[in-house]
């Protein structure tokens, strides 16, 4: 007798058990992920953003003026010593009169670019600190302190950048001495408008979105979207700019202010 033979697949149970099972490995994956980069942005505050403003504080308390100030005359705005406008140093000085006027292309940020200040001395952020004895963050390595390099939530590589400057009254984003932090990612930004102010609102607090330039989307918090969106060229000077790597979909970034308190 001719035996003959069934050829059997899968059942439907079968492939449905196969494919919760694939579905709980990804979401275990992806929530692995989530939790990862959550242990990142809780660093990037605490080792860099924190001991940033700490580092600032110590300045302040140290030399009785903010980074970049005057020493002898004191204007409580930062590099208030490389304001070369006549009328804005009044202003600052508080011996303004009726023709001397302020505006924020009068004093200028202040970075780790090389310069010279009005002594003859580097007048870069970084050297206002070490020559006043003040350790800062580890940061990228010796010598690049201001920097701080993380992966973006595609993987990319991308970095942060720190800056000090004076925002000049009436500015939508506020006054007073701010630190500039660039290169952040719209879920970076929003991870420390929450642990610092406590509630995620870009135009609001003490941790604020640079709106000088307006992006085109844009959630109810006013960060802007677009975490996982390819890059597109930014306009040269802006301050919300995006890296055009096109190939590996690099997450655009933006500049937030960190209001300081001296």
């Amino acid at each position: 007798m001719k035996k003959t033979y069934r050829q059997q697949g899968f059942t439907l149970v079968e492939m449905s058990l196969v494919l919760v099972v694939i579905g709980l490995i990804l979401g275990a994956l992806s929530v692995g992920k989530d939790m990862q980069r959550n242990a990142e942005y809780k660093k990037i505050k605490q080792k860099f953003v924190d001991q940033w403003v700490q580092a600032y504080n110590q300045y302040y308390d140290r030399m009785g003026v903010v980074v970049g100030d005057r020493p002898k005359t004191p204007t409580l705005a930062v590099n208030a010593v490389n304001v070369s406008d006549g009328g804005a140093l009044n202003v600052l000085l508080g011996t303004a009169g009726a023709d001397d006027k302020l505006t924020q292309d009068s004093i200028k940020e202040l970075c780790s670019t090389p310069g010279t200040d009005a002594v003859g001395k580097v007048a870069d952020l970084l050297g206002y600190f070490h020559r006043a004895g003040i350790g800062l963050p580890t940061g990228r390595a010796n010598g690049y302190e201001d920097r701080y390099v993380y992966l973006d939530t595609n993987g990319n590589p991308q970095q942060l950048t720190v800056c000090f400057r004076f925002l000049v009254a009436g500015a939508d984003h506020g006054a007073g001495n701010v630190m500039v932090i660039k290169g952040l990612t719209p879920d970076l930004a929003r991870s420390l408008d929450s642990a610092i102010d406590g509630l995620v609102d870009a135009d609001d607090g003490r941790f604020r979105l640079d709106n000088s330039t307006t992006l085109e989307l844009s959630t109810g918090d006013g960060w802007p979207t677009g975490n996982n969106s390819a890059s597109t060229a930014g306009t040269g000077g802006a301050s919300n700019t995006t890296s055009a790597v096109e190939d590996h979909q690099q997450v655009s970034t933006l500049t937030a202010f960190y209001r300081m308190t001296q």
